[in-house]
């Protein structure tokens, strides 16, 4: 194994019994991590033991005191370790995740000695879980839907699981090693403790699972009303509502009466006047962010897109060419908008209950590839039409999507 190329990657390990959370965890965070732009992956052991061995395993196969079952369970713990170390050491990984129970000191220590053999020290993510609620309606939303039990009969499937679980907490040792790096996640967030967590990404990251959770709630995501700049095919600007971008905001406004009633639904605009005027018939709480401004089309600002193509024909051609990296002259990229919205996902993440989000198109597009886990190159081409509502609800394994018309 050659020399690690990057003197720092991270490499994540978590430890817990299972329907704690943790694979929803190591997911947000390499969602998160990818979409700033830091190549990350998750490998997740129990994948691993399904393509290996088949989905079918019963709940003995987990008894520690299953010599033959315990082999095999090591042999796709290491399998998957053995790829995470090449991930990160002969590239391109700057993130691993080594997503399992590692629920003995052993098996950590195992874990350790390997990575630390590379030159990596690993940062331990235990996620535990007092409430029997969360845990019970873990099990029923989302260890049901796995392909160890497509198939069954949900009270066998629970039968089993359950069965798969007491054998785990037989043998579970809590993390206790103060001299390791580790996270504590405690009750979906409810606490948060930290043990020698230093570096700017690990940092970064730790500041990203503070605000998580896995309560569904909707987000909705409004471009505002047409403007005149629409109508005239011109890119930026800060121009005011048409006539029929003020009706839609009416029309807004009754949909969310509708749909949420009494419900407080903040409302979070860009900067610039025509989403402002878009929020301002809602009558809801309302704050105005810089970081939803549209795209900064700099030199073109107020040009169409023909005209750009006309006169600056080198610039048209380097956009067409790679349009999220491009940068308008004194403007902005695609990857400089989703770098600036980073705290706006933060923050969407935080949220328990609805938030509506008006903004503009290329914003838009970028906070939605990230909640529907496109990949960055795919954003400058989503679509994202005028006088259309999107609702998304962040689960444990995706998002559901429902898109709402509300044109005249």
């Amino acid at each position: 194994m050659r020399t690690l190329a990057d003197p720092d990657p991270v490499v994540l390990v978590t430890v817990g019994l299972p329907a704690r959370g943790k694979t929803y965890l190591a997911r947000k965070i390499a969602r998160f991590v990818s979409w700033l732009g830091h190549p990350a992956r998750v490998f997740n052991v129990g994948n691993y033991r399904r393509r290996l061995l088949g989905s079918s395993q019963p709940a003995r196969f987990f008894d520690p005191a299953n010599e033959k079952g315990r082999a095999a369970r090591e042999q796709m713990a290491l399998a998957a370790l053995d790829d995470l170390m090449s991930f990160v050491a002969e590239g391109p990984g700057r993130v691993a995740i080594y997503d399992a129970t590692n629920g003995t000191r052993a098996r950590r220590e195992l874990v350790r000695t390997r990575l630390e053999a590379i030159g990596i020290r690993p940062i331990f993510v235990e996620v535990v879980c007092t409430d029997d609620a969360i845990v019970e309606a873990n099990i029923r939303e989302t260890k049901l839907s796995m392909p160890d039990y497509a198939g069954v009969e949900p009270q066998k499937a629970v039968a089993d699981f359950r069965a798969r679980l007491a054998f785990y907490e037989r043998s579970y040792e809590p993390l206790d090693e103060p001299e390791r790096s580790w996270m504590r996640v405690v009750d979906s967030g409810r606490q948060i403790v930290l043990n020698r967590i230093r570096g700017y990404l690990p940092s970064r990251i730790a500041f990203f699972v503070t605000n998580l959770h896995p309560e569904p709630r909707p987000i909705l995501l409004v471009r505002h009303g047409e403007s005149t700049f629409n109508v005239e095919g011109r890119i930026g600007g800060d121009t005011p509502l048409t006539v029929r971008g003020a009706a839609f905001a009416v029309r807004l406004a009754a949909w969310l009466g509708t749909e949420f009633g009494d419900t407080p639904v903040p409302v979070w605009t860009s900067t610039l006047r025509r989403t402002v005027d878009t929020a301002a018939v809602l009558h809801r709480p309302t704050k105005a962010l810089k970081n939803l401004d549209e795209i900064d089309a700099g030199s073109y600002d107020g040009w169409t897109y023909e005209e750009v193509e006309q006169r600056a024909p080198d610039e048209w051609a380097a956009r067409k060419a790679d349009k999220l990296r491009y940068r308008y002259p004194r403007g902005e990229s695609y990857e400089d908008v989703i770098q600036r919205l980073e705290p706006v996902i933060v923050s969407l993440e935080q949220q328990r209950g609805p938030v509506l989000v008006i903004s503009h198109r290329a914003v838009l597009r970028c906070l939605y590839g990230y909640f529907t886990e496109k990949n960055p190159e795919e954003c400058p081409f989503i679509e994202a039409p005028l006088h259309t509502v999107v609702k998304l609800v962040p689960r444990a394994y995706g998002v559901q999507e429902t898109k709402i018309p509300l044109d005249d």
